[in-house]
């Protein structure tokens, strides 16, 4: 009941949360490789590799907004980096 006492104090308070990590990596990845990093490179960053699990990271190539931004060859790229660990 705490949590529903919360949302009708301030029923826009999903407004101002913060991204979760997922979208905090998939910023990141986006960003890196606009500025023309290899997408297998950018997965061994610390940056991602400190916020998703292996598993996690395999899922966002997953995602079709991702697979649009970095391109179906560098997703590919990416992809053989998980299956070789």
């Amino acid at each position: 009941m705490l949590r529903l006492g919360s949302v009708i104090r301030n029923p826009f308070s999903f407004l101002f949360t913060r991204p979760s990590a997922e979208e905090q990596v998939v910023a990141y990845l986006t960003r890196e490789h606009r500025r023309g990093r290899d997408v297998a490179d950018i997965f061994t960053d610390r940056y991602v590799q400190n916020r998703l699990t292996p598993d996690q990271q395999a899922r966002l190539l997953d995602r079709p907004e991702l697979v649009r931004v970095l391109g179906e060859q560098d997703v590919a790229a990416a992809r053989e980096l998980f299956r070789t660990h």
